[in-house]
């Protein structure tokens, strides 16, 4: 048996979809950890681009047992028309599993985490607006509905009622939003039970039953590493915790279970919404980076911002998640520029020298990157199947984000089909 999780390295949009994509049909079981409709995985089934926001990437193979776990965030409805949509692609998703422990996120949470970002105006964070906070929120201060609870009416009601008696008070004298009564919720999300219910399955002890008995399991993350709740840009993080020791609080699956860490990063680097960016580019070159790589959010379409690899982000992964592998992905978009820099260090306006995310805020928003620049290639390499049939430039890049990382890489994306992807070390 083995059990490989996979992580992205930075502010997320790394590429995981393509990646889970590639690994799944190696794995018996695919599993969803953490977060919930604000992440987006982009897959490509026969010729058509699909966006799978909370279904694991692994649904697209038959013979793969898709399944979302307890530390994400279900909203139903979001669910079902995704589940509708992989329908109509001819892709079944009986195989699906979800948690009876993950949470339910309820319209409140959508309205609360929408009123609270317009309240905070420039300071906003840059959420989805889609009730992620708000959800894990109700789950930390336990006032949240999970799954179990859509198939027990007198329960799910009751836990509606003591949400709403704080709740209402926050949307109407706080916000002065409209509120809500626990008959308008239960007559909706009270619907969707009997389409879920089939799929409701206690997680962990299927997939510890599954490793014990010789099965792969893959634990597919969303978000990055700078956007972990505990080890990111706080406070323009997500709510959740993405990296590695989240695929085992958000599965119920145990870290001796856990044998490689499959970090996922780009080439370069991008991020959506608000927080620090050392590398961030305004010129030219960033505009040549959102137009040939097409940075735009899966989940909102903002478009993204970018710059230059940083190497102390990913080092900064490497130690957080235990990285034992690297996936480099959209190489082929630096093949549009003479010179590529790599960020290996930061200085703050004193002069002094970080080689490491630092430790303060203040000191990583204002930090300025030092670049080292190595020379491209300039050349189409979306036809390379193999290491050596990459050109010498783009081989001793890959070489020095290797060498800087202290972990292999192990795979290298040359473009966004399954089949454009370099594999030098398998995982399995």
């Amino acid at each position: 048996m083995a059990g490989v999780a996979l992580v992205g390295v930075q502010w997320g949009d790394e590429g995981k979809g393509k990646i889970t994509d590639l690994l799944a049909s190696q794995f018996d079981y695919v599993v969803r950890f953490q977060g919930g409709n604000n992440a987006g995985h982009t897959v490509i089934h026969e010729g058509t681009k699909l966006q799978l926001h909370l279904v694991p990437s692994g649904i697209m193979y038959p013979d793969v047992v898709p399944v979302i776990g307890n530390g994400c965030v279900i909203d139903p409805k979001v669910l079902i028309g995704e589940m509708e949509m992989l329908g109509a692609q001819d892709i079944s998703t009986e195989r699906l599993l979800i948690s009876t422990n993950a949470h339910l996120i309820m319209p409140y949470h959508r309205d609360l985490d929408g009123a609270f970002e317009r309240r905070l105006g420039a300071n906003e964070i840059g959420t989805t607006r889609r009730g992620i906070g708000p959800a894990y929120q109700d789950k930390a201060s336990r006032m949240g509905l999970r799954m179990q609870d859509l198939f027990d009416r007198s329960i799910f009601k009751e836990k509606v009622a003591a949400a709403l008696v704080e709740t209402n008070d926050i949307l109407d004298k706080v916000y002065g939003l409209p509120t809500y009564t626990v008959e308008q919720i239960a007559d909706e999300y009270l619907g969707y039970a009997e389409v879920i219910k089939p799929h409701i399955a206690e997680v962990s002890s299927v997939l510890n039953q599954a490793l014990a008995s010789g099965k792969n399991v893959f634990f597919e993350g969303a978000q990055g590493t700078l956007l972990d709740i505990d080890h990111g840009t706080y406070p323009f993080v997500t709510s959740s915790s993405p990296t590695a020791g989240g695929a085992c609080t958000g599965t119920g699956v145990g870290p001796t279970r856990i044998d490689r860490v499959l970090g996922i990063a780009k080439a370069y680097i991008t991020r959506v919404g608000s927080g620090p960016f050392p590398t961030e580019l305004f010129d030219e070159d960033g505009d040549t980076i959102i137009r040939v790589g097409h940075e735009f959010g899966t989940t909102t379409g903002r478009q993204r911002r970018a710059g230059w690899y940083d190497a102390v982000i990913t080092a900064y992964a490497v130690g957080i998640n235990g990285l034992t592998d690297l996936a480099i992905t959209k190489l082929d978009i630096l093949s549009e520029f003479p010179t590529i820099k790599i960020c290996t260090a930061y200085e703050d306006a004193r002069g002094d020298r970080y080689t490491t995310v630092p430790g303060h805020q203040s000191a990583f928003h204002h930090a300025r990157p030092i670049y080292e620049e190595m020379p491209g290639w300039q050349e189409d390499i979306t036809h390379c199947r193999t290491f050596e049939d990459l050109p010498e430039a783009a081989r001793n890049y890959i070489d020095r984000l290797e060498e800087l990382a202290g972990v292999p890489v192990s795979m290298i994306a040359v473009g966004p089909d399954r089949e454009q992807t370099i594999v030098r070390r398998t995982l399995l």
